[in-house]
């Protein structure tokens, strides 16, 4: 520990926060050797009184899902499932250690967290993320940046020469003063290398004699010897474990063997497995490399891949192979699958489907990722070639469906070079044809750019992503034209949800090939063609069969055109239902995306939150971009000026562009900046989009009735699309926008006995509002003052403050005081856990609905009672400003 003190003293402080109740986490980064393992050890003694669990990565398991994370909780629990739901997996992964917790401070420890699972590595940065007020303390050790970027790191950096020297003189008093100091050139400050070093051919006393001893420091003597121009101290250093592994009989080798294949460290494991063979136990004890105990631990990380890389293949075979017979197929058939997979010998068609079946239980549980992996290594292990070729494309799907854009599309480079080799060995494509219902290969080359075209959306591609899966549905038109219109509607459907239509929607319909029965297409090309009036009812004839199972975001865009909440409610219900089933996190995120829009056009900003909070730690758990519509809907209802978030949205690729605007009309609605609301909305109705247009045309006449603008044309494409849906809400929002328009009270009185049936409570608190502010600008008082307090309370029991606002200054107008929502000073964040709390929930069942830890609700609590004046839970169950919405 000799030049460590800023380290430890990091440490010592992430354990002292940890014992008052303040979590972190650190990143310990520095090349092999360089004394993290030994800080992490620091770490655990300092740590006393704290329950300790570790893990480390393992580089031969970094493609198995979950191995890091089962090696760290396993400890904790033996009931954690093998291959979670990724998202899942990091929320259960801090509720599993927030509980640990419960009695003693927890301290975790992660070495070679470079080596650890894409999965776990996820999981667990997910986990210490949200550990800040509770007594956990995450410490890992990688080698290189980037690896937990997004955790606080620290440079763990070479020793100076001085503590270098005082280093050898510690542990080889008997050095000569040329050999030391050429040690401490060589070791280049890295405190392993100091210690190994003298023990290396060279630089020492050894047994095997002088090598090299007699030339000149900094001599050209052979490579190894100590003195010849070795650059690498880690890798002498793993050549120095290497040379006393050669030292050792063959049956302590093949027992060290077998331990670095597991890394769990299970001796419970272990003892089963080499009981069949023929090792030394004595012999693998003394050598030092490893301590068999409560748990097998090797000396160093860098031990236990010396161990590892210089065994034999055939012994590394039969270890893993091994471990595979003593692993319980009922208890873990994964690990077992994949110890066979690394214990054969080639391409095994029997492994590859195992691997397959493990894919599958993956899926079931929702495991995408894991899924991913095992179709990846079936497909590698596949010798039937069409079995390969669909094993990885599977993997493809699996990793993009998991998030994985950049191994998805290095899978399908690999299905395009496989497939040129099989045709290289089949020039005529007999066999390939007669084994594949694709004789001319274009179903293949149509997944291939079907699956490209779905990586390109999802880096925020708006161009290619539609361009390759309308390809796609080109090849297949003649052979196979339902399938090609499927991949029509998927292009369709990228285009609206990247809200990039503009253009994309004629060339699409376009592209579709003829179908003898109406459709969803169809409907959409009379609607370019005829109108609203004519393709609603094959637009809601299209709904009614369930589109939104195979194409959700677009029957969310064709509800919503319809001005039918209830049918959108529906698609929402069912996204969220199948997110979670399948484990898909585009799926669940979309799903919770809608579940915010919808509680906040629904005036429930609350549900709203909760959901936000779920769809962004998914997308903090996989690592996948964000999105900001769902916030920008909260922001403009809650009537809260955000410029950040709209500039932020409006930077992001693939933003919904004319939901951003749409978002800014009704914020500048609410606020009362009727020349910003105009702007925004024209700029929303430019768009052209499914919906979106036509939701922007209600704050497109008000703000140009306000500014004293023409609002005729916009009142008139309003009006053909609510009186063509038919709904209570559409036609209810019509009629307020007629009055605005025409001045005619009974177009008021129609919106609101309309609204009144309407699940859209903004909108039906709008109504009564714009009715007050008409009658009192008519000179009619009294008669305003009902439907301006009807609007005050139903708008701020939401928290819909702007317009909220603008009825309590109608009510003042009038000469009735109202006060403004108190909620104004609460952030979004804790006004829902303050309404929790008031309806009765514990801070561990808020904890859990908004994804963040006990303590943090605690912390956010004594906020939320200094700022509204209150000192208990009681207390919040009845101020006026969390009363339920209505």
């Amino acid at each position: 520990m000799r030049g460590r003190r800023d380290e430890t003293g990091r440490v010592d402080e992430l354990i002292h926060a940890a014992r008052d109740g303040r979590g972190g986490a650190l990143v310990l980064l520095g090349e092999a050797g360089i004394g993290k393992s030994t800080l992490l050890g620091h770490a655990r003694s300092a740590a006393a009184g704290f329950r300790v669990v570790e893990a480390s990565g393992a580089e031969f398991e970094i493609e198995l899902p979950y191995a890091g994370l089962h090696q760290l909780c396993v400890p904790l629990t033996r009931t954690f499932p093998v291959a979670p739901d990724l998202f899942q997996a990091g929320l259960k992964t801090l509720e599993l250690l927030v509980y640990a917790a419960r009695e003693r401070p927890l301290l975790c420890l992660i070495d070679d967290a470079h080596w650890l699972d894409t999965a776990s590595r996820r999981a667990m940065a997910f986990a210490a993320r949200r550990i800040a007020a509770e007594p956990i303390v995450m410490i890992f050790a990688a080698r290189e940046p980037g690896v937990l970027d997004e955790l606080p790191g620290l440079r763990v950096s070479g020793l100076t020469d001085a503590e270098a020297r005082a280093v050898l003189a510690d542990g080889h008093r008997t050095l000569d003063e040329q050999v030391r100091e050429r040690i401490v050139a060589e070791a280049r400050g890295n405190p392993l290398a100091l210690l190994e070093l003298p023990s290396a051919g060279g630089f020492g006393p050894v047994a095997d004699g002088p090598a090299g001893a007699d030339s000149p420091a900094g001599g050209s003597g052979p490579a190894g010897d100590g003195f010849g121009p070795v650059a690498d101290g880690p890798a002498r250093v793993e050549r120095s474990y290497r040379d006393r592994l050669a030292a050792l009989p063959d049956g302590a080798r093949l027992l060290l063997t077998v331990a670095s294949a597991d890394p769990t460290g299970d001796p419970g494991l272990l003892w089963p497995a080499v009981r069949g063979l023929e090792v030394d136990v004595p012999a693998a004890t003394a050598s030092g490399l490893v301590e068999f105990g409560t748990r097998v631990r090797f000396c160093h990380p860098l031990a236990r891949s010396a161990v590892y890389r210089a065994a034999p293949a055939a012994d590394r075979r039969t270890a893993h192979g091994v471990l595979a017979a003593v692993t319980d197929p009922a208890a873990d058939p994964d690990r077992r699958a994949w110890h066979r997979a690394q214990a054969g010998t080639g391409p095994d068609d029997d492994i590859a489907a195992e691997l397959e079946r493990s894919a599958a239980r993956a899926r079931t549980r929702g495991g995408v990722v894991a899924a991913a992996a095992f179709l990846e290594r079936a497909a590698a292990l596949s010798l039937d070639p069409v079995a390969r070729a669909e094993r990885t494309l599977a993997a493809a799907q699996a990793n993009l469906d998991a998030g994985h854009t950049e191994a998805a599309e290095r899978l399908l480079t690999t299905v395009a070079v496989d497939r040129h080799t099989s045709r290289m060995d089949d020039p005529g494509g007999e066999r390939q044809a007669a084994r594949v219902d694709d004789p001319g290969g274009e179903r293949h080359a149509a997944r291939v750019d079907l699956l490209r075209g779905q990586i390109a959306f999802a880096r925020r591609d708006d161009t290619d992503g539609p361009m390759l899966v309308l390809r796609a549905a080109s090849r297949t038109a003649g052979t196979d034209p339902a399938w090609s219109r499927e991949r029509v509607l998927d292009a369709l459907e990228m285009a609206l949800v990247a809200g990039r239509a503009d253009g994309v929607l004629d060339l699409v319909l376009a592209a579709a090939p003829a179908s003898r029965t109406p459709d969803v297409l169809s409907a959409l090309k009379i609607l370019t063609s005829d109108g609203h009036s004519a393709a609603v009812p094959l637009l809601r004839a299209a709904l009614a069969e369930p589109l939104w199972t195979r194409h959700p975001g677009l029957a969310v865009m064709i509800a919503s055109e319809l001005w039918d909440p209830h049918t959108h409610a529906a698609i929402v219900e069912w996204l969220i239902k199948a997110g979670r089933e399948s484990g898909s996190p585009q799926v669940l995120r979309l799903g919770l995306a809608q579940e915010a829009s919808r509680a906040a056009l629904a005036g429930d900003l609350d549900a709203a939150t909760t959901a936000i909070a779920e769809e962004e730690a998914i997308a903090d758990a996989t690592g996948l971009p964000r999105v900001y519509y769902h916030r920008l809907q909260v922001a403009a209802m809650r009537g809260r000026p955000d410029e950040a978030l709209f500039a932020a949205a409006l930077a992001a690729p693939g933003s919904l562009v004319a939901n951003v605007h749409w978002a800014e009309a009704v914020l500048r609605n609410g606020i009362g900046d009727y020349p910003a609301a105009l702007a925004a909305a024209q700029r929303a109705v430019s768009c052209g989009d499914l919906f979106l247009a036509g939701a922007a045309l209600p704050e497109l006449v008000e703000a140009a009735v306000r500014c004293g603008a023409p609002a005729t044309e916009a009142l008139r494409s309003l009006t053909e699309r609510t009186d063509a849906s038919g709904t209570a809400t559409g036609l209810g929002v019509a009629a307020y926008a007629k009055g605005l328009v025409l001045g005619v009270e009974d177009h008021y009185r129609e919106a609101v006995e309309r609204l009144a049936e309407s699940p859209l409570l903004p909108y039906r608190g709008r109504a009564h509002l714009l009715y007050g502010e008409w009658l009192r600008r008519q000179g009619r008082r009294r008669d305003s003052r009902q439907h301006l307090r009807t609007a005050h309370e139903t708008l701020s029991a939401a928290g819909i403050e702007a317009f909220a606002r603008r009825a309590a200054d109608e009510l003042r107008a009038t000469g009735e005081r109202r006060a403004s929502p108190d909620s104004a000073q609460l952030t979004d964040q804790e006004q829902a856990i303050a309404r929790e709390v008031a309806a009765g929930a514990t801070s561990g069942e808020v904890a859990a609905r908004l994804f963040i830890s006990p303590r943090t609700v605690d912390a956010h609590l004594r906020n939320i009672f200094r700022k509204l004046g209150v000192t208990s839970r009681r207390q919040l169950r009845d101020h006026p400003a969390l009363s339920a919405p209505r």
